[in-house]
């Protein structure tokens, strides 16, 4: 399908999803409308060779359309990874309303978003993100049973974001244990950036460690308050990529680090929970390796989250959830490996052995 845009008496022609970027392959993505509820949703569909596509749902105010299905694609491709490298029998799926969370979302926006996801018959299930909650979740079960992260009050496993934030600080031990010798936090200088669910908890792992805690946020009154709680100092220089820090932990939304970021990067580790946090991975990716600082992959120490909810599908089990997750930290420090003895980045690293997994698959089922 080709869209046609007038732009400056020009016609232009745009492919709307081949054409774009971060198109990779995705088996499919659909577009979701609804007049009555105002739902406008994407959901997409990356790969599902290892089983159904899991990822949550995410609300935000983008800029526009080109905006979210971008988002969207990027995302879902992250989870195929992500899933891959965890060991799980998952696919990679993502989904993003289009809208303010705060004022745009109604119990029948996401009621009707869910009845979207059951119309995928199981293809794609979905979970709590950005701008979603576990009361979300529970009022997309009322109508599809391809969801997760619903309320543990319905058998689930609730908000999965402090088993997200645990894997990342397990992440960011190994990638510490990598640069710095010893996976000790107590006295290292930790910048936080995002202090969401995920970023607070990540924050608790950190001060109780012994870690000397730095925050940012867009949010100023939460900011205030984590710090408050924590004893966390608020970050109150002007450029935070080139403040005097050992760990950099990015924990809001992606491509943070970018053409205009990374050479003012001081900090030699960056370990956080945010997806897609190299704008470029092959670009990126490879100055932070000639730079010598450790990094360590996002879809693979923020995979905690994905850990959790999956076990909703095979029965649900807490302590063996979080002993997957706490397995992060030598997933990573074999990442680590990987990529030192084959001069590789270690985004490189991951995504070949994820692909790899993923290929086998491939072979095993096409005999």
């Amino acid at each position: 399908m080709v869209a046609e845009v007038i732009k400056a008496n020009e016609l232009i022609k745009v492919d709307p999803v081949f054409g774009q970027p971060s198109f990779n392959d995705h088996e499919q993505v659909v577009f979701c409308h609804d007049k009555d509820t105002g739902l406008k949703a994407i959901i997409g569909i990356h790969n599902t060779v290892l089983g159904p596509a899991l990822g949550g749902t995410r609300m935000w105010s983008y800029a526009n359309e080109w905006e979210a299905l971008n988002d969207v694609l990027r995302l879902s491709r992250g989870m195929t990874y992500k899933s891959a490298i965890s060991g799980l029998n998952l696919g990679g799926g993502k989904a993003v309303i289009i809208g303010n969370a705060a004022t745009d979302k109604t119990p029948e926006l996401i009621t009707r978003f869910g009845q979207f996801v059951n119309s995928l018959s199981g293809k794609y299930i979905t979970a709590e993100d950005v701008g979603s909650t576990t009361e979300d979740m529970d009022l997309i079960r009322d109508v599809t049973p391809y969801v997760t992260g619903i309320s543990e009050s319905r058998g689930g496993s609730g908000n999965p974001s402090p088993v997200t934030a645990y894997g990342v600080y397990m992440g960011m031990k190994a990638a510490a244990m990598h640069q710095f010798g010893s996976s000790n936090l107590s006295g290292k200088k930790v910048l936080v950036q995002g202090v969401g669910h995920v970023g607070e908890t990540l924050i608790d792992h950190l001060t109780k460690e012994g870690a000397l805690v730095q925050i940012t946020d867009i949010n100023e009154e939460k900011l205030q308050l984590v710090a408050a709680k924590y004893g966390a100092q608020i970050f109150t220089g002007e450029d935070i990529y080139s403040a005097d820090v050992d760990i950099y932990a990015p924990c809001a939304l992606g491509a943070t680090i970018n053409d205009n970021t990374i050479n003012r990067i001081k900090a030699k580790v960056i370990a956080g929970a945010a997806n897609n946090q190299l704008a470029v991975e092959q670009v990126h990716g490879k100055i932070l390796m000639e730079k010598g600082i450790s990094y360590a992959p996002d879809f693979l120490i923020n995979a905690g989250g994905i850990i959790n909810v999956y076990a909703e599908i095979v029965g649900y089990d807490k302590a063996e959830a979080l002993r997957r997750t706490e397995n992060i930290y030598n997933t990573t420090l074999e990442i680590f490996h990987f990529a030192d003895t084959n001069n590789i980045t270690t985004q490189q690293a991951a995504m070949q052995i994820a692909q790899k997994r993923i290929d086998d698959k491939k072979k095993e089922t096409a005999k």
